[in-house]
């Protein structure tokens, strides 16, 4: 049986997080995100926000995609799968291998966390960032 990471998104910066998160994925470990709408997009938060209403708005046709999702753990599995060759056989098998969640449910209520190295919001140069539940928030989605 694969080993299972525990991975808790708080204060990370979802870019990191993600690249840190399809690795793990693409080697056969199984992967469980938490607390995903605690997670920060670092950036002018207008600009993040104007980019992403964008690809939701005005791109694509809304019954033929692209698809972008407004729940927080959907939307940072989508950031996942654009880390990950999703469209060959060895990028679908390890983005199945990965599960995000909005906190942390019943089930993993005992499960010890853990922090990625690096991802942590503290090191950023800059004070400019949105968390995914503000854009989330912002886009129309809820929690």
């Amino acid at each position: 049986m694969a080993e299972i990471l525990h991975v808790d998104a708080s204060n990370a910066v979802v870019g990191r997080l993600a690249s840190f998160v399809a690795k793990q994925a693409l080697l056969g470990r199984r992967v469980n995100v938490f607390n995903c709408e605690a997670a920060i997009i670092s950036g002018n938060p207008q600009y993040t926000f104007d980019r992403y209403h964008h690809f939701i708005a005005d791109t694509g046709q809304p019954f033929r995609g692209p698809y972008y999702p407004r729940l927080a753990d959907r939307f940072v599995r989508r950031m996942i799968r654009g880390m990950v060759p999703f469209r060959q056989a060895r990028g679908q098998e390890a983005f199945d291998r990965i599960m995000c969640y909005i906190g942390v449910p019943v089930k993993f209520k005992d499960v010890k966390l853990q922090k990625v190295g690096g991802a942590d919001s503290a090191q950023l140069a800059t004070v400019k960032r949105i968390t995914i539940k503000d854009l989330i928030y912002k886009l129309g989605g809820r929690l």
